[in-house]
């Protein structure tokens, strides 16, 4: 019998939570009356958290465990989950047992009118600090993305499979899934979902993981706009610099030739020349990424069909 749902769960340092979240998330799974899989990630942990999962599988021969040899992180961990998951809908969710798998029922019925459902946790229980960060985070997505998810960062996710079968992830792009499937297309919606205080072990958040998302959300915002045309990203910055360069230029012959003023020793002379060649350059570096874009998109169209009649 095919897989109906599946679901990932990355894991790193998790011993004290992988047996009661799997009895939880399997109970409610089994009250769905469909088939299912239970899918850890064990991102290089240092503690027992694979044995825990060796342990859990022993009572349900749904569980799964795919192992890490070292910490590569939770992108990198979703991704592994979503290309080995066999369900025609998958569903994500933290190891730290502050998602609530009761959630999941809804999500599931939600997809029914979308292509992916996002966890909104309304009334976070987290620390002040992380809650901030988050705020900040999201403000600054949706600025720059466009998409008005609240909480494009809450894990806890159910997402048809054609939805994820080309999404590739790296770095720390998990939080930005929504805003990916959106640019391919899909529809993503979003509902209220409960959030628990960590059961046990310790947060792995840090201020490392905003700094590096934020260079992430950097390369979302390209992909999204310009991946198809990169050309008119650097084209169009050198172009303005060429251009400020030129009329820099222009009114320094203005001063030599009409009012007869020495311009080799003003440092506009040296600005005027900078902005001429970063111009050039830009203009020429956007023929080398477009020339690049087109290996990429080699035998991967830059579209997504829903259905051909």
């Amino acid at each position: 019998m095919a897989t109906e749902i599946s679901a990932v769960i990355p894991a790193y340092n998790e011993e004290e939570n992988i047996i009661p979240l799997g009895e939880e998330l399997a109970a409610v799974l089994n009250t769905l009356k469909r088939s299912y899989e239970i899918i850890f990630i064990d991102d290089g942990s240092t503690d027992s958290t694979a044995q825990k999962v060796a342990e859990l599988r022993q009572k349900n021969k749904n569980v799964r465990l795919i192992q890490f040899r070292k910490n590569f992180g939770q992108t990198a961990s979703l991704d592994a989950g979503f290309k080995h998951a066999k369900g025609s809908i998958i569903v994500s969710l933290d190891a730290d047992m502050q998602n609530d798998p009761n959630d999941i029922p809804a999500m599931i019925a939600e997809l029914e009118k979308s292509d992916a459902v996002v966890g909104w946790r309304k009334h976070r229980k987290d620390a002040l600090h992380k809650r901030l960060f988050s705020k900040f985070a999201n403000a600054l997505r949706k600025t720059l993305t466009g998409e008005r998810i609240h909480d494009s960062g809450c894990t806890l996710k159910a997402i048809k499979r054609e939805a994820v079968e080309n999404l590739d992830l790296y770095g720390e792009m998990h939080r930005f899934i929504p805003a990916l499937l959106m640019w391919k297309g899909f529809k993503v919606s979003e509902i209220v979902v409960r959030h628990r205080p960590r059961y046990k072990g310790r947060t792995k958040y840090n201020f490392k993981r905003l700094l590096k998302g934020f260079l992430d959300l950097l390369v979302v915002k390209f992909w999204m706009q310009y991946s198809t045309r990169p050309i008119h990203l650097f084209g169009g910055l050198g172009i303005l610099l060429g251009f400020l360069g030129g009329i820099a230029g222009l009114y320094l012959l203005s001063l030599k030739f009409f009012r007869a003023e020495p311009i080799a020793n003003r440092p506009l002379l040296l600005l005027a020349v900078l902005l001429a060649v970063l111009g050039t350059q830009l203009i020429l570096f956007g023929f080398i990424a477009d020339i690049l874009i087109k290996t990429h998109y080699k035998g991967q169209p830059p579209y997504s069909i829903k259905r051909i009649m």
